[in-house]
């Protein structure tokens, strides 16, 4: 019997009322896939993949159904602002999360959205509209399936 999908969301809550809007389309989404989850939340999108790596360190990934967690969410929001801040934030999160989740084979699902303004944000955001927080569920799962399909081809 396969153990139930189980995903570790990584909420960045620079941007409290985004951040809520992308949780509550990826806990849907997680629901209605009939996967559990563990949130855990952080200051910004910069901590996102500190966090991923801490829980990679404590063995916590799926190899072989024995671990805890088959993958990861990141959910977050970084606005353009007037400096060249925004492009490191951007940038580096979407990364480094890249590179751990190719790294070490984890299925992940990214909505840190990256945006020029908070309309955009919400736009993306908001479950009544491109709900960009099921958008990472959907994407996350998938991979999942794809990974649980080739090891059954080895």
């Amino acid at each position: 019997m396969t153990k139930p999908i189980h995903i570790l969301i990584i909420e960045g809550r620079y941007y409290n009322h985004i951040a809520d809007a992308l949780l509550e389309g990826a806990t849907r989404a997680l629901d209605e896939a009939g996967a559990t989850w563990e949130l855990k939340t952080v200051p910004g999108a910069l901590e996102i993949p500190q966090v991923l790596a801490l829980a990679k360190d404590a063995d916590l990934f799926d190899e072989g159904g024995d671990r805890p967690f088959h993958g990861y969410v990141a959910l977050g929001c970084v606005i353009r602002g007037e400096t060249s801040h925004y492009d490191i934030v951007a940038n580096e999160s979407a990364h480094q999360l890249l590179s751990l989740s190719i790294r070490h084979g984890i299925p992940f699902g990214n909505a840190i959205l990256t945006v020029e303004n908070e309309a955009q944000a919400l736009a993306r955001a908001d479950v009544s509209r491109k709900n960009k927080g099921r958008e990472a569920v959907l994407a996350c799962l998938e991979v999942l399936r794809l990974k649980r399909s080739f090891r059954q081809l080895a």
